[in-house]
């Protein structure tokens, strides 16, 4: 089971996305023991990017006081990690060569967003994917991306490369333009720029919000 998972080109994906988890995770371990309050940081920004996106994650590094060489590396690294991870698993679940009981939820709905946004990523093709991963809007990330890239028939690494080259590319832009109006905030006031991220958590709630709304079943 083992060999044929991993002879696979998404098996092989979803070791290099285990691998870089693992030595994440290790270097956080390591981190709160030498640098503890700025390792809080770096795991907050992590988590925001995991819980909400990659605005929030981004805004409360700046916010915080990090820079471009901080902000930017983590936040690329945590979603090429969600890339090299999920997608493997939603297209080894997909092939049926795992079954996922815990985590079936979580792929349904994944697969649900992929096939209601498909559509015009189908006509583009790859331009259209990359397009759709830049594009700052609810459900159109990397990951929903790399799905989307396999339900169209992109071949699996040139639609890892192309949701990831779309990906580093959105958080450079990202970066600059958080980074200035963070910047601009703190000439307003000192908690400015945190309440710039509280604004863009609220709005990614709403959106959220409606999102679920309006693929709720009628």
């Amino acid at each position: 089971m083992h060999e044929t998972l991993f002879a696979s080109t998404e098996g092989r994906l979803l070791g290099v996305g285990l691998a870089l988890t693992g030595l994440m995770l290790l270097a956080f371990g390591v981190g709160w023991y030498l640098f503890p309050d700025n390792v809080l940081t770096y795991a907050a920004m992590t988590g925001l990017n995991l819980v909400i996106g990659r605005a929030a994650g981004m805004s409360f590094g700046y916010a915080s006081g990090l820079g471009h060489a901080q902000v930017m590396p983590l936040n690329m690294l945590v979603e090429t990690i969600q890339v090299l991870v999920v997608y493997p698993l939603f297209a080894l679940s997909w092939r049926q060569l795992i079954t996922l009981c815990t985590l079936q939820p979580f792929i349904t709905r994944m697969h649900r967003a992929a096939e209601y946004r498909g559509g015009a990523v189908q006509k583009f093709g790859i331009v259209g994917l990359f397009v759709f991963v830049f594009l700052p809007f609810w459900m159109t990330g990397p990951v929903v991306g790399a799905i989307i890239g396999l339900l169209i028939g992109l071949r699996p690494w040139v639609n890892v490369v192309v949701v990831l080259g779309s990906t580093y590319i959105a958080i450079g832009v990202w970066g600059v333009l958080l980074n200035e109006l963070n910047a601009w905030a703190a000439t307003v006031n000192q908690f400015a720029p945190y309440a710039l991220f509280l604004a863009i958590v609220f709005i990614a709630g709403v959106m959220f919000l409606l999102s679920r709304r309006h693929s709720r079943p009628t």
